[in-house]
């Protein structure tokens, strides 16, 4: 038996059952939280001193398009149209397979650097069946875990190497039994097609793919305003096709009787504040899954635009809900009395709310002994980090990635003392560098411009 003591830390359980402990102990045995308490009597095991730090459940991203990560900030100043045309139809035709591997595997790390032990990978770059093996063996490489939601986006549409919808459905399965014959780190799912993009039946043979493999489902809902695109709700649940297992990203055009839909079929939300917020996509919908009963999460969403970490988007999205919760008091000539969201609320949104959100719950999201020890040591030495008089506002307003100092997944250390634990970081920077030059000049070689040409500001 393998046995880890982290001793002496400040321990935020996000289990309402154990609270927060000032001062305490978390054992973890064979990848298992054993114990939590002020003080627990182990001399067996594996010491790692947590005094000074907060001692937190590792965060979940539940959706990430982790390839795109070696073309990190290219879309820094584009639209979502830009962002279609740019990476969904010239840059990811021009990826190989090797490129990505290494994107997800880059970008697996860059999310576990930060404290984000899990994720839901939305692959959609699987132009031929080694990119999807690619994309799995990614993030088996570096070791996170992480819901992969194999996509069936054709991003060559004129010249598909992939052939028919039917031999990307094959390849979904193929997948399946290939790598997701065991339990382990890794979960199955499906990252569905953008509604209306396709002709309806192949949605609902993706629908059924998923759930005959018990898959988790992702959908991007409701994201581009004045088209049927990334619609279709109300046809879902006219058919009987909703459910708790699909994860609705975005959701900024739904109207009121989807939103109900949604809600009464127990499904999820992912919310991606930088993205939404930058790319034009509307406000995001704390209010409306506040209204519907619906637990927000968070997303990095597009690395091609966002940083890989959740501290951004927490603190991005908590400002912006006691922004629109004291808008009309403003507007009235007023100021609010209490803020109406908490730090602490934030912190769920990446924690039990992103693990049930991804059928996690019983295994990660909180330090609550028999479930995985997924968890993360913040703080230090840092000048950010003192005095901290809050735990949740030091996490929410004052944490970056460089004050996540030691990070373990199942168990196992994949970050110590602001590390990254068995990578050779020069050499997988420089990689990335050199595949990112090879990627953009496939672009410019196949005469496709990576951005639309923009009309002249005038």
């Amino acid at each position: 038996m393998t046995r880890t003591l982290i001793r002496g830390g400040h321990v935020l359980t996000m289990d309402p059952a154990l609270g927060d402990l000032p001062t305490g102990d978390v054992l973890v045995e064979d990848g298992v939280i054993a114990a939590v308490a002020p003080s627990l009597p182990v001399t067996d095991a594996e010491v790692i001193d947590a005094t000074g730090h907060l001692v937190l459940p590792g965060l979940v991203d539940t959706h990430r398009h982790t390839w795109q990560s070696l073309v990190r900030g290219i879309c820094g100043d584009w639209t979502l149209g830009d962002y279609y045309f740019g990476i969904r139809l010239a840059i990811s035709p021009a990826y190989t397979a090797d490129d990505v591997r290494l994107g997800n595997r880059l970008g697996a790390l860059d999310a576990l650097n930060a404290g984000v032990t899990t994720l839901l990978d939305f692959s959609h770059c699987n132009n031929t069946p080694d990119h999807g093996d690619g994309a799995v063996l990614g993030l088996r490489d570096a070791g996170i875990r992480a819901a992969f939601c194999y996509g069936f986006f054709e991003s060559s549409p004129e010249a598909s190497r992939f052939g028919e919808h039917a031999a990307r459905l094959a390849d979904f399965h193929r997948i399946a039994d290939t790598h997701f014959a065991s339990d382990g780190l890794l979960t199955l799912g499906v990252s569905l097609s953008e509604l209306y993009g396709l002709p309806w039946d192949r949605t609902v043979a993706e629908l059924a793919a998923a759930r005959e493999r018990r898959a988790l489902v992702v959908n991007h809902t409701g994201c581009v305003w004045g088209s049927v695109l990334t619609g279709g709700i109300g046809e879902l649940d006219a058919h009987g096709l909703l459910g708790p297992d699909i994860v609705h990203v975005h959701c900024n055009t739904l109207d009121d009787a989807e939103w109900e839909a949604v809600a009464r079929s127990g499904g999820k939300v992912s919310i991606s504040v930088e993205t939404e917020l930058n790319m034009g996509m509307g406000r995001p919908v704390f209010a409306r899954c506040h209204r519907h009963g619906i637990a927000p999460t968070l997303s990095a969403d597009v690395i091609s635009l966002n940083s890989g970490d959740l501290w951004h988007e927490m603190r991005f999205g908590l400002g912006l809900t006691r922004w629109e919760a004291t808008e009309a008091t403003n507007l009235a000539g007023a100021m609010p009395e209490a803020v109406t969201t908490t730090a602490k609320e934030a912190l769920a949104w990446t924690t039990v709310n992103g693990a049930d959100a991804l059928g996690l719950g019983n295994r990660i999201g909180s330090l609550t002994p028999g479930k995985r020890a997924d968890l993360q040591l913040v703080g230090g030495g840092a000048v950010e980090q003192h005095p901290r008089i809050d735990p949740y506002a030091t996490l929410v307003f004052q944490t970056t990635a460089a004050d996540v100092r030691t990070v373990l997944v199942d168990g196992r250390v994949v970050k110590r003392d602001g590390v990254l634990t068995g990578v050779d970081l020069p050499r997988l920077t420089a990689e990335a560098d050199t595949a990112a030059d090879a990627i953009l000049g496939r672009v410019r070689d196949a005469g496709r411009g990576a951005r639309p040409a923009a009309a002249p500001r005038r």
